[in-house]
């Protein structure tokens, strides 16, 4: 399988899924004309690596410093896909990155954190 890479642009994220570490990256600002465009080939290879993925471990970095309502709802249907998986026996857990002064971004890791049942979601403050 190979590793997925998308350059960031001034309105989407860089997105560095490393299949051999077993880290997946999302990192930047996120507020795409059409979310679930942008989103849907991130969602694909997730779906074949996770359908392929072993007892690894997988860690997932989500460090957005801004992003927009539609991509709110990506990345909850992105949490409860992994939450299914967590409940299906594989080991993930995910990194919401926020900076210190970014209330907003600390406050939806929250709110993230507190819809999933098995996904261990770790809120990560950097100044």
């Amino acid at each position: 399988m190979d590793n997925l890479h998308i350059e960031p642009t001034k309105s989407s994220p860089r997105v560095s899924f490393d299949c051999h570490r077993h880290v997946l990256e999302i990192v930047g600002e996120s507020y795409p004309e059409d979310a679930h465009l942008f989103y849907r080939p991130v969602f694909d290879w997730l779906n074949d690596y996770l359908a392929q993925l072993g007892e690894e471990t997988v860690q997932v970095k989500v460090d957005v410093s801004y992003f927009n309502s539609s991509c709110s709802k990506v990345f909850m249907d992105l949490f409860e896909l992994l939450d299914d998986q967590v409940q299906n026996g594989k080991s993930i857990e995910v990194y919401w990155i926020s900076h210190e002064e970014n209330d907003m971004g600390i406050e939806c890791g929250e709110e993230f954190k507190e819809c999933v049942v098995a996904l261990p979601i770790h809120i990560t403050i950097r100044s």
